[in-house]
Parts: C-alpha cells; structure tokens; sequence
C-alpha cells in the first residue's frame, strides 16, 4: 500500500450518502444521525495486515485486512450483515469487493490532488466522500 494513504483523514465532503444507506436498509433514525456526522478516517500497516477505522463521535467501524486475500467480515454497527471481501489493487485504487445478500456492494479508496477519496456503492447507489489529511 501506497505510504501516502497510511495516515489520518478528516472528511471535508460527503455526497449520496442518504441513499447509499437507504441501499443498505439502514433505518432512518440512524440516516439522519449518520447524515450529520464528520467522519474520520485512520489508514495504518502493521506487517502485511491493513487497518482501516472509521471514527465518528457515534460509532467507530474498524476492519482488518490482507491485500488479496478474501476475508469474513461483519458490518457490525452499519448495516449488521455478514460479508465475504476481498481488497486488491485495481491500477491506482484500492478496492474491495463485498459479497453477501445485497449485490454490487464494495468500496474503493485512492488518492488525487493530495486528498483520499472514497467511493461507496450498493446496488446502483454510489457515495463519493473526500478526506483531507489531518493537520
């Protein structure tokens, strides 16, 4: 992985985000809440296994991962399903596939003009957030 995508991201954008979550059955309480966050982003190696943190002032999502390898994965605290992922890299961008019961589900991460950007998607729906690195 790329060194410049190890390291703490604010987001300074969030767009379709109402929508992605719609996709994923996430209740509508918990939209609007999501919908108000800042969200922050923490990238960190340790060895070959990768860790990603989502970190908000209402939940904290993290995950671990091998590049290439497939991996069981609970989405627990967002939409509480069981997955089957698997992150690679695709030219200049990280991304994950994520099979399970909604389909063309995943993510994929890059960097572009010194910013990480983030592209969510589930059964049509696309998210697009931009982070900027933490000062």
């Amino acid at each position: 992985m790329p060194a410049s995508l190890l390291c703490t991201w604010d987001m300074i954008s969030n767009v379709n985000f109402e929508n992605y979550m719609i996709s994923l059955d996430i209740s509508r309480y918990i939209r609007k809440i999501a919908m108000r966050l800042k969200m922050r982003k923490v990238i960190e190696q340790q060895g070959d296994q990768y860790i990603i943190k989502t970190i908000s002032t209402f939940r904290t999502y993290t995950f671990s991962f091998k590049e290439g390898q497939e991996f069981e994965e609970f989405t627990q605290g967002l939409d509480n399903r069981h997955l089957k992922s698997l992150v690679t890299w695709q030219g200049n961008k990280l991304v994950c596939e994520q099979i399970g019961v909604k389909k063309n589900r995943g993510w994929a991460h890059w960097i572009e003009d010194d910013k990480l950007h983030l592209e969510l998607y589930c059964e049509g729906q696309v998210c697009k957030q931009v982070f900027k690195k933490k000062e």
